[in-house]
């Protein structure tokens, strides 16, 4: 043999070794798939026994045999069963609807009975404030006098007059403005009296007496005010024949007191001439 020979000799028998390995590695590899499938399957059937498991709430066992008769007597009683629970499924339906509708009427007096308390709560407010504040009123009308009549401290009164003025309006209390000629207003106006005018249109404003006052919106004092009112109208002259009557009746009376006069003295001189003979006839002893 020579020594080429030998050296494919050698290679033959390395590739046969190569191919042989590789074989055996293409086994291995199958076995390990099939091994890898094997394992995922019972993998698979564990998680869908264990499934089943976790919705039936217990293991599953072997399948019972039932007869026609106890399923036709499951069957009414499943039915029967159901028809209770419609039953009690709407009864418990119209508690909750009932309870719905007590929470929602609860709901809107408990809303209701909050705002009335809220209004209520203001009103007492405002009421408190306006009491304090009505007691100042005078103090208003002295400052108003006192700055129109004294000359001399003007500018003194003046600086506390709107000091004074500052604090009653930071309370939203401000004297309301009425004005002379201006149409009476009785929601906020008080008239004092009323006098009869012609050349101007009734209920007038002719003076401001006292300044009105309002408290947010609200009437803390009223303005009083003289207004005019339309004079009477003249009397009607009496008819000429009325007035003849009138005098025919005037002297009518005046004949029938004559004649009663004369009646009553006549019968007084009667009187004392009766007494006058009765007086002559009395018998001396």
């Amino acid at each position: 043999m020579t020594r080429k020979d030998k050296t494919d000799k050698s290679s033959t028998n390395a590739e046969n070794v190569m191919k042989s390995e590789k074989e055996h590695s293409n086994e291995e590899s199958v076995s390990q798939k099939s091994s890898d499938v094997s394992v995922s399957e019972k993998k698979k059937s564990t998680e869908q026994s264990a499934e089943i498991k976790q919705i039936s709430g217990k293991e599953p066992g072997k399948l019972e045999y039932y007869s026609k008769e106890h399923l036709i007597e499951r069957l009414s009683n499943s039915d029967a069963e159901l028809k209770k629970q419609s039953e009690d499924l709407k009864k418990t339906k119209e508690e909750a609807e009932n309870w719905n509708n007590k929470y929602m009427r609860l709901q809107a007096e408990f809303e209701n009975a909050q705002k009335r308390w809220d209004k209520t709560r203001k009103n007492l407010r405002l009421e408190y404030t306006a009491s304090v504040l009505k007691s100042f009123l005078p103090l208003y009308d002295s400052f108003k006098k006192a700055l129109s009549d004294d000359k001399e401290n003007t500018k003194l009164l003046k600086g506390f007059f709107d000091q004074f003025m500052s604090i009653l309006k930071s309370y939203k209390a401000e004297p309301m403005k009425v004005e002379e000629n201006e149409t009476y207003d009785y929601t906020t106006q008080e008239a004092l009296t009323s006098i009869e005018k012609t050349d101007v249109p009734k209920n007038t404003i002719l003076e401001v007496v006292q300044d009105g006052w309002k408290l947010d919106n609200e009437v803390l004092r009223y303005a009083k005010v003289i207004i005019s009112k339309e004079p009477k109208p003249p009397e009607p002259k009496p008819e000429p024949k009325a007035e003849i009557e009138a005098l025919e009746q005037e002297q009518t009376n005046q004949t029938e007191n004559a004649e009663s006069k004369d009646s009553t003295e006549k019968g007084a001189d009667d009187i004392k001439s009766t007494n006058s003979n009765k007086e002559g006839n009395i018998p001396e002893d």
